[in-house]
């Protein structure tokens, strides 16, 4: 009673620089740059559309595709003929040249035998014009083989630019859903120190009414400035998100977008994990692409076989030769065939069909392995959504159930039948209550964006983007 009749006291000096940190910590606050807070309006599959026109992994994929098509150019090469053009000019005095470029000019005479000109005959000059070409009318298959190859490499390299679109659109869906998590973040951040300062106010409020201790205030401005501090890196949060949303779109990092949708929950078809396994092992353009490799390394092992057979050529050239500039001179002509045949190499053409064999049988091993990691991708990932999907679940019933434990507690310790201690203790839960719930939601959209990447059906028009 003694406690109620009293006067009330000024504040203490402990009190008074309180309220001055507490001033300087709330200008400092509020003078910090905010995040954009609004930007150019973008919906989801707006979103993942501009990923994969923008983003620079896309652009490399196609690079990728297009140097394919030209190793496949490149491959044929060999099966067609090969035709060049020479055009030369020389002068000289030796003997040997001297003679043959008269013969070759159509201009010797018998003049030309003296023994004093062809031992030391006066200098010529010749310029000529020459065409010639060669064929390789068999090669043991090789270039057949090497055109198979290619096809095959360029197959692996559109599977690829498959896979890397799946990945982009993924990387836009975690991008985009990350914007809306730290929008809820920042939401739950701000009513934290909303319920921080009010249960501070209480605390206060019964310590100069001398029906509390002075610690109890300050275990509150504790809390207070814990939310203030948590505040301050949910904007920064929000602020890295939509950077991160920005670069995935292949835009720069200063970009600003404002999602149109919300967070909030939505349902998704649902499968059998052993279901997915089965579509992951028939969609996965990756798995395809790796099988492609395989059966261009099977193209290489011919390739080297073909080696051993014997090769076949034919060529020939055409050819004037003048003793100025101009066709005013003799021409020749020349053709033949030729049969190549190695009778020893040093055995290097067996060790390399050796080698192919053996990267072959790796392919093949890398194959099967990938299938199992594909395998445990997929598990994995549904795993992941269902525990996403029955955390939403709990967390929303949670979330009311923890501000009702909040309330009454606050009314307990107004009553004076509770301690700060376990007030501050509700409303941590309450607080955490609500965070993880909005986390549950946001891993419920990428997760299941992540199964139907596992299992290689990812695109625009998927459910993870258009529901």
């Amino acid at each position: 009673m003694p406690a109620i009749l009293r006067s009330q006291p000024p504040p203490s000096p402990r009190i008074a620089v309180t309220h001055i940190v507490r001033f300087i910590a709330l200008a400092a606050l509020l003078a910090m740059p905010l995040a954009a807070q609004t930007g150019t309006p973008l919906t989801l599959p707006q979103a993942v559309s501009m990923a994969l026109d923008k983003n620079p992994l896309h652009k490399a994929a196609m690079a990728d595709t297009r140097i394919s098509a030209a190793d496949i150019r490149e491959a044929r090469s060999p099966l067609m003929p090969k035709i060049m053009f020479t055009e030369s000019a020389l002068r000289g005095n030796d003997p040997v040249f001297v003679f043959g470029t008269r013969l070759r000019q159509q201009s010797f005479t018998a003049a030309d035998f003296a023994l004093n000109k062809l031992n030391t005959p006066t200098p010529i000059g010749n310029f000529s014009s020459r065409f010639s070409g060669q064929w390789s009318l068999f090669d043991g298959l090789q270039s057949w083989f090497g055109v198979s190859r290619a096809k095959y490499m360029q197959q692996a390299a559109e599977q690829q630019l498959d896979r890397t679109d799946q990945e982009l659109v993924y990387q836009a869906v975690q991008a985009y859903y990350g914007v809306l998590l730290a929008q809820k973040q920042l939401q739950v951040a701000e009513d934290a120190v909303q319920t921080a300062e009010s249960i501070e106010q209480q605390s206060r409020a019964r310590v100069e009414s001398g029906m509390a201790v002075d610690s109890d205030w300050l275990s509150a401005q504790v809390v207070t400035s814990r939310r203030k501090q948590e505040l301050i890196q949910m904007r920064n949060g929000l602020a890295l998100a939509r950077a991160q949303l920005a670069l995935a779109l292949g835009m720069p990092a200063d970009t600003a977008y404002e999602p149109q949708e919300a967070l909030a929950e939505r349902q998704f078809p649902a499968a059998t994990a052993a279901e997915l396994e089965l579509r992951a092992l028939e969609k996965r353009p990756d798995l395809k692409r790796v099988e492609s490799e395989r059966s261009a390394q099977a193209k290489s092992v011919s390739m080297a076989k073909g080696a051993l057979a014997p090769r076949l050529n034919v060529f020939g050239s055409w050819e004037t030769d003048s003793p100025s500039p101009g066709w005013n001179g003799g021409n020749n002509w020349i053709a033949g065939a030729e049969l190549q045949f190695d009778l020893f190499d040093g055995d290097s053409k067996r060790a390399h069909i050796d080698r192919e064999k053996a990267v072959q049988e790796r392919a093949a091993a890398m194959r099967d392995a990938y299938r199992d990691e594909i395998r445990l991708q997929v598990r994995k990932a549904y795993y992941e959504y269902d525990a996403a999907r029955q955390q939403v679940e709990v967390a929303r019933g949670t979330i009311a159930q923890a501000d009702e434990s909040l309330r009454i507690n606050q009314n307990r310790y107004e009553g004076g039948l509770n301690t700060v201690s376990d007030l501050l203790r509700v409303e941590e839960a309450a607080h955490r209550a609500k965070a993880d719930y909005w986390q549950a939601v946001y891993r419920v959209q990428t997760s299941y964006a992540g199964v139907e990447l596992a299992t290689g059906t990812l695109s625009p028009n998927s459910p993870a983007v258009t529901q």
